[in-house]
């Protein structure tokens, strides 16, 4: 469990609204990177999508950084099929070259 005094005061803002966190310092760059991203789809969402609201953006976004999130998972289930498919195969030729 994190102690109290380890962690970190960070305000972020997003969607016009700034929280403030305590953070462990390591997760300092992430946190940073990750609410840039999320401001930046923000805005992307606010040209693309003229006339709503701020709720409407923020669930865009979301919906965004999820399907984002599942496809990397997705990859990753993918790459580890074909790695073991590959430890099958090779398995296989060797047992086959085998005297």
């Amino acid at each position: 469990m994190q102690v109290m005094s380890e962690l970190i005061p960070v305000t972020v803002v997003i969607a016009d609204r700034t929280y403030r966190l305590r953070i462990d310092p390591k997760d300092e760059e992430v946190l940073r990177k990750t609410t840039k991203t999320i401001s930046e789809k923000l805005i992307e969402f606010k040209t693309q999508f003229a006339g709503k609201d701020m709720q409407d953006y923020v669930s865009m976004v979301l919906i965004w950084f999820a399907t984002e999130q599942n496809a990397a998972m997705t990859q990753q289930v993918e790459k580890d099929n074909i790695a073991t498919q590959l430890e099958t195969i090779e398995r296989m030729l060797e047992n086959q070259l085998k005297p």
